[in-house]
């Protein structure tokens, strides 16, 4: 896979997330005119939170979960300053839109570095203080006394002189009439609710009673299964393919051959499974076909033996190691290449037609695998779709494209939606490391 399906590579990424000091003037975005609601049904002062006319209060997430509780962390963030109603709390993924949803610390839709409650903190309590600040000012203006002598708790706005209350629901259409302060004030953290609690995280029951819905579990209407060999060698092609045998397994419909992967669509993904073991693929190594991990190795500790660059300086090396220590230990450490090895395998469900591309699957960048589904499709970017949903794991794996890429250039060879499932074997000859 070509390394320009993004500005911004797997390297640079880490390397945004150590310099993330110079990221600036991050601000709480506005919602694109096409999402606006109607008036008086729902209110959405921003694209983070939306409250409807019953007083449901939908969070759009800006960071994926895949176990580690961002999707509860930052609705408590939201909900804290917003003063909602835990209760009536849902959660959505954001779509993919680096200019509404990107990381503060990494300047990209992204997931990842642990920095989920460090980079969206301050942004998604300032959401929330001005969501809070225009439907205080709603009930203010409605019962005609002064905002100050308002307060919020369990998505209603009170005014304790009088004793008045307004739900939240009841002021949908009054506070979208209301300009939004530039600078709400925060809450003090003794006043938090919700914040330092032990609540309950809000994936947990559907992840209990298996509703949870992974990139996996996608199966929209008419979808065919694949799986797919790539070449073993980086760089490889493919040289031939018999495929004469796999073709007589009941349920393979179809095998599909590119430049460096070869696929089996069938029924189901054990037809597609025993279809690709039936194949005979001849692959061309190319110029790595010599490389070895004898051969990496060597040159990793030939490497490490130049002078490295000095990213910390303390104190003085030389005096510590010279003439006058105590003792010198020396030792060397190594690393073995390790894969990722989510317990959900990489997948991922496409469907190309010449107008369009869908694509359903769980993943850490969800902008960059639109732009990767429509490099493969040959399609702009506006004319993709992409479903997020949770991730069985992503550890930094899921920080990469290659599998929608993948997805996407079969499926432009396939009459309808298909799911591309990578075998444990693939998934781990081919990883990241």
């Amino acid at each position: 896979m070509s390394d320009n399906l993004s500005e911004v590579t797997r390297r640079e990424f880490f390397r945004l997330a150590a310099g993330a000091g110079f990221v600036l003037g991050f601000h709480v975005p506005v919602g694109a005119a096409r999402d606006l609601p109607k008036e008086g049904a729902t209110f959405a002062p921003n694209a983070f939170i939306r409250i409807d006319g019953q007083g449901e209060v939908t969070l759009v997430i800006p960071q994926v979960e895949m176990g580690q509780g961002t999707y509860t962390s930052l609705s408590m963030i939201l909900a804290e300053e917003l003063d909602a109603d835990w209760n009536k709390v849902r959660v959505e993924h954001a779509p993919p839109d680096e200019k509404l949803y990107a990381n503060p610390m990494l300047s990209i839709q992204a997931t990842g570095n642990s920095n989920s409650i460090r980079a969206f903190w301050k942004p998604l309590r300032q959401a929330g203080a001005t969501t809070r600040a225009c439907l205080v000012e709603a009930a203010a203006r409605s019962w005609n006394v002064p905002a100050a002598e308002c307060r919020t708790q369990d998505s209603k706005v009170i005014h304790d002189g009088s004793g008045r209350t307004l739900d939240y629901a009841e002021l949908v259409g009054r506070a979208a009439s209301v300009t939004p302060p530039k600078d709400a004030p925060l809450k003090d953290d003794s006043a938090f609710r919700l914040i330092g609690r032990p609540i309950k995280r809000l994936d947990t029951p559907e992840k209990t009673n298996g509703k949870a819905k992974f990139g996996i579990d996608a199966l929209p209407p008419g979808v065919k299964f694949a799986t797919l060999t790539k070449s073993p060698v980086l760089g490889g092609a493919v040289g031939s393919v018999d495929h004469r045998r796999a073709k007589e397994i009941p349920g393979v419909r179809q095998v599909v051959v590119l430049d460096d992967v070869v696929a089996v669509v069938g029924d189901h993904t054990w037809a597609a499974k025993r279809g690709l073991e039936a194949l005979d693929v001849k692959w061309n190594d190319g110029p790595n076909g010599e490389v070895s991990s004898e051969l990496i190795w060597s040159r990793l500790r030939s490497a490490s033996k130049r002078e490295g660059a000095v990213a910390k300086q303390v104190g003085d090396i030389n005096t510590a190691f010279g003439k006058d220590a105590a003792a010198v230990v020396t030792a060397e450490y190594e690393m073995p290449l390790l894969a990722h090895a989510c317990m959900e395998p990489m997948n991922c469900t496409v469907h190309v037609t010449p107008t369009s591309a869908e694509a359903w699957i769980g993943t850490q960048v969800l902008a960059r695998v639109r732009a990767a589904v429509a490099k493969a499709a040959n399609l702009p970017e506006g004319q993709v779709t992409v479903h997020n949903h949770l991730l069985g794991g992503g550890f930094g794996r899921r920080l990469e494209p290659d599998m929608a890429y993948d997805a996407a250039r079969i499926a432009k060879q396939v009459q309808g939606p298909v799911k591309v499932v990578w075998s444990r074997e693939e998934d781990i000859r081919h990883d990241y490391y």
